[in-house]
């Protein structure tokens, strides 16, 4: 009986060294652009009194929900039984450790004063969200990370129990994060855009989508540097089919988001502003989120070739997901913020300050250096792991996941448990 054998990542080419440099370069970017900003304070972005969220928050907020559907690869192959995703799993618990601290990086050094980090991580006050997510985020950390254990080291991979167990844990634990990033915008009743119970689900829809789209690329990326079929033909097609999955149900919600909101008297003022008056966020929506981010790709997936002569087709489609869902995060967390704050809902109030004014807000260099250094930051994590640790599947994984073995270990294989095979 064959074994799911597993490797390191031995040899680089040349355009391999030239993408970890270019890597490189971006994270010691956005470290000069945090210390500038720290040094000079956020008048020197594009962040105001009225956008106190800018395009760092936005990234930091795409790679944890990305971070969360990372897991969805070792999720459906513990939680679920599926055997043909069992020798990605690996790859998907790392990269969502990855998308995560990355995030987390950002989110740090925009908040300024990241000395007080240790206060902000023992003071707590729990009728906050961003408190409880403090724990959603370690927790999700330390439980991937005993995931990866149960699936890598030799004695604990002979445990089918303890595999499924801390499958189901990670499972869970990725749900409750989404949805405490998404209710992050739902609980804020102050602010007409967010405000809404679906942002939950809609999170966990675009985590699904995001933490693919990022696995597939990863995967294809490695198949050329390792000269190996990682994904064969009957992958291409099963990961073909639940991008499209995703990309339709994020669409779904979104609509439902907007239909919902235009039928309320009270919110058709926002939605109009972000669907159609609003400048540049409306341009964002239909342009970037629902033309490139979300059609685009869709058509390609739906009349590219099938097999591996799809191969390009759906690499340039989950970039193009990625680059929708950084869209839709634009138009949802500064679209959001850009709009007039009705401080006495219902109440005619006057002031000298911003009353009625569109916020402004144009991101400036340092914003977009940190906000990428986030990305290129997981990436060298996934580059580093990969060359020291056995993530990678080595065999055609479509030939492996039908006739795998028990688990060999750490450096040999992993254990297929019992259950259906696609």
């Amino acid at each position: 009986m064959a074994k799911l054998a597993f490797q390191t990542l031995d040899d680089h080419s040349t355009p391999f060294w030239a993408l970890i440099a270019v890597h490189v370069a971006l994270v010691a970017a956005g470290l000069g652009a945090a210390l500038y900003m720290e040094e000079n304070g956020h008048i020197v972005t594009g962040m105001n009194n009225q956008i106190v969220w800018g395009l760092p928050h936005v990234f930091a907020v795409f790679l944890i929900v990305a971070a969360s559907g990372a897991l969805n690869v070792a999720s459906v192959s513990s939680v679920f039984n599926r055997l043909a995703y069992k020798p990605y799993a690996r790859l998907s618990g790392l990269l969502a450790i990855a998308l995560l601290i990355g995030g987390l990086a950002v989110l740090v050094l925009d908040l300024g004063r990241p000395d007080r980090l240790l206060v902000a991580m023992t003071t707590y006050n729990f009728k906050s969200i961003f408190a409880w997510n403090i724990y959603l985020y370690s927790g999700f950390v330390v439980i991937v990370a005993a995931y990866l254990f149960s699936m890598m080291d030799r004695q604990a991979a002979k445990s089918a129990a303890f595999g499924k167990a801390m499958g189901w844990l990670a499972f869970g634990w990725r749900l409750v994060l989404t949805t405490g990033t998404g209710s992050i915008f739902g609980f804020l009743i102050a602010r007409e855009a967010y405000d809404a119970a679906i942002l939950a689900p809609l999170f966990i829809a675009a985590s699904f989508l995001y933490g693919l789209a990022f696995t597939v690329l990863v995967l294809l990326t490695m198949s050329r540097e390792t000269r190996d079929e990682l994904m064969p033909e009957e992958m291409l097609g099963k990961f073909r089919g639940l991008l499209v999955i995703f990309a339709l149900a994020v669409l779904y919600f979104t609509a439902v988001q907007h239909v919902t909101k235009l039928y309320s008297a009270a919110h058709q003022g926002v939605e109009l502003f972000l669907l159609r008056d609003g400048g540049i966020f409306p341009l964002i929506f239909w342009l970037g989120q629902i033309g490139i981010g979300t059609v685009l790709p869709l058509a390609l997936l739906a009349f590219a070739p099938r097999g591996t002569k799809g191969r390009l087709a759906i690499e340039l489609a989950s970039a193009l997901f990625l680059i929708g869902g950084l869209a839709q995060l634009y138009v949802i967390i500064i679209g959001g913020q850009a709009f007039p704050l009705a401080l006495f809902p219902g109440m005619e109030v006057s002031s000298p300050a911003l009353d009625g004014a569109v916020g402004r807000y144009v991101p400036a260099l340092p914003e977009l250096l940190l906000g990428a250094s986030g990305v290129s930051m997981a990436m060298l994590i996934v580059a580093l792991a990969l060359r020291l640790m056995p993530f990678l599947p080595k065999a055609p994984a479509g030939a492996v996941s039908a006739n795998a073995a028990p688990d060999q270990g750490l450096g040999g294989s992993d254990p297929m448990p019992s259950g259906r095979a696609l």
